[in-house]
């Protein structure tokens, strides 16, 4: 038996708003707060043009999530909201009821919208970002008139409409409008064009930066005055800056680079691949640093062993919770140079990658003792370097302390390989089985990931293929 569920009066008055624009645009200004967002809700979804135009005027609400709503993209829906704006800037003082002061055209919002239309729907949208200042969109002294907060992903292949749009309506509003995006990401495009975009947006506003794009070093030195401008920047991402063999002022592009660091205050997350223009020249990226670092990611590059001492005495390391040198080969370097870095950070230090960085049994057995000292570790990961059985057993019994650490990723034992180098499933099976005796031995609830390749892939607790093999291991207690 069906159990009928009248509709609320809210839905009521709201359906009956909508038929009459009329009547909805002269009840704006005495209508309800609660009334807005279910009625918005319902006028953006039925492309009501002027019922949105008219409802931007009066919105009784500091924000305008817009992009909450957008889940497909209408040129429409969005000119009828800016042009209701367009009246709200014309105008000396504001209308009575509206008190909006922030357009936000990103992904996020969508708990306003459930919980005003009724909705048990919860969709989080907290950002790991820490507060930097004083929300921008605080009513108190507005920077603005308005400011309008938008997601940047520049790809000069996905341009659509809806953003054209919007860059050619800031564009011709610079002085009432202040454009402002949190996190700017950078696919491929032109310098041009990045600098034409840049030019409209409030650069103190992005929190994060990444450039996922194959830059030559030249084109990062011109970038690098605007990341300079970006003084809230907490976090930067650069991939595969690519360094001709015979670069013109090598040194001097990577001076005007690092140099902007000194201006980035709140900087504390930096993730760079493959940057070989750091290669002998670590030191000057380090020494711009303002403030402590949380993460760093420096990989599959080359790096000297002046750049690893350089790294192991930064003061600004000394507090970092993340530490990825995958990719970088540390063979011929000096184990005490690693072993003084893990010292540093063994206080705080949370995720270490050592992936691919070619460490040998001496190496390994050199860091262990610093290693048994990172308390907070919770991820170790040492895939794709070639260990005996012998170390990696010393390694469980020197990392078995650690109270926080729930997962650990390692390679193959080396007597799992022939002579050629061929996996052999057979003995790693025997030695996998060792494996667990040593760690039933040591006697604490525990799980290991063996694999063949450098990046184990996730699924069943037992998975083989021609490349990978992951073994899951929990020793009852």
């Amino acid at each position: 038996m069906s159990i009928w569920n009248p509709p609320r009066l809210l839905d009521l008055v709201g359906m009956s708003l909508l038929r009459d624009e009329a009547l909805a645009f002269a009840a704006l200004g005495d209508l309800p707060t609660e009334f807005f967002p279910p009625l918005f809700m319902e006028a953006f979804h039925g492309r009501r043009s002027e019922t949105l135009k008219a409802m931007v005027q009066a919105w009784p609400f500091v924000r305008l999530p817009l992009g909450g709503l957008m889940e497909m993209l209408h040129v429409g829906t969005l000119q009828a909201v800016l042009d209701g704006l367009d009246v709200l800037l014309a105008q000396k003082d504001c209308p009575r009821r509206c008190k909006l002061r922030v357009l936000d055209l990103r992904n996020t919002g969508q708990d306003f919208w459930s919980m005003w239309s009724g909705s048990n729907v919860h969709v989080s949208s907290s950002s790991s970002m820490a507060p930097v200042a004083k929300d921008r969109s605080r009513t108190e002294q507005p920077l603005a008139p308005l400011e309008v907060f938008i997601e940047l992903c520049l790809n000069e292949g996905t341009m659509d409409e809806f953003f054209i749009y919007l860059m050619q309506w800031v564009e011709k509003r610079k002085v009432s409008i202040h454009l402002c995006c949190k996190k700017l990401k950078i696919v491929t495009m032109s310098m041009e064009s990045i600098m034409t975009v840049l030019g409209m947006v409030q650069l103190d506003c992005i929190q994060e930066v990444q450039v996922n794009c194959t830059w030559h070093l030249s084109t990062l030195a011109m970038f690098a005055p605007l990341l300079g401008q970006m003084g809230n920047v907490q976090r930067l991402l650069l991939s595969h800056i690519h360094v001709p063999v015979l670069e013109e002022q090598e040194d001097q592009h990577v001076i005007q680079i690092t140099s902007q660091f000194l201006r980035l205050h709140h900087l504390r997350d930096i993730r760079m691949e493959s940057p070989s223009f750091l290669q002998g020249r670590l030191d000057k990226m380090l020494r711009c640093l303002k403030t402590p670092l949380e993460n760093l990611a420096i990989t599959h590059c080359l790096i000297t062993e002046s750049d690893l001492k350089h790294l192991s005495h930064c003061l600004n390391i000394s507090q970092l919770k993340g530490l990825d040198l995958s990719g970088v080969t540390l063979t011929d370097f000096s184990p005490e140079l690693l072993q003084v870095l893990l010292e540093k950070v063994a206080a705080t230090l949370q995720e270490l990658d050592l992936n691919l960085c070619g460490i040998m049994d001496c190496q390994l057995e050199a860091i262990l003792p610093a290693l048994s000292h990172c308390s907070q570790l919770r991820t170790f990961s040492m895939c794709g370097n070639l260990l005996s059985m012998a170390i990696m057993e010393k390694l469980l019994r020197h990392t078995d302390g650690l109270p926080s650490l729930i997962l650990e990723l390692y390679p193959a034992p080396r007597e799992s390989y022939s002579s050629q180098r061929i996996l052999q499933l057979g003995r790693l099976a025997q030695l996998q089985v060792e494996l667990i005796e040593i760690m039933r031995n040591l006697g604490r609830p525990r799980t290991i990931w063996i694999s063949s390749s450098p990046c184990p892939r996730w699924g069943n607790e037992i998975f083989c293929h021609e490349k990978t093999v992951i073994y899951c291991c929990l020793v009852p207690p």
